[in-house]
């Protein structure tokens, strides 16, 4: 199986999800978390996952032997971080809405509020 996905991972796919998934991926999810709670736009959360991104590659290629400027693999580990992230702020603000603004909004989901 590791050599059937191998567009994915570069090394393995246990160093994938942890390194990516896991470690960087749940920087993400906080990073996302604390953008929601300082009311930021969501184009400043690109910028900081492009940040962990590369920050996520240097660990790859520190840790397991990956190599550190690889766009394809970047790509990769971009969108993963941007998917986390994402929803992690989707969940803050959904949280957000329906708590200090309880007079106007209804939590409908973990992602989603409604009017009132």
């Amino acid at each position: 199986m590791e050599n059937e996905l191998a567009l994915l991972w570069e090394v393995s796919a246990t160093e994938f999800v942890f390194v990516t998934l896991i470690l960087a991926g749940g920087a993400a999810f906080m990073t996302g978390r604390a953008a929601a709670r300082g009311w930021m736009p969501k184009w400043q959360l690109v910028v900081y996952m492009v940040l962990l991104a590369a920050a996520t590659r240097f660990i790859h290629f520190a840790l397991f032997s990956g190599s550190l400027l690889s766009l394809y693999y970047y790509a990769i580990d971009l969108i993963a971080l941007l998917a986390i992230g994402f929803v992690g702020m989707r969940i803050t603000r959904a949280k957000q809405m329906a708590t200090q603004y309880r007079f106007a909004y209804d939590r409908s989901g973990p992602f989603n509020w409604k009017r009132r």
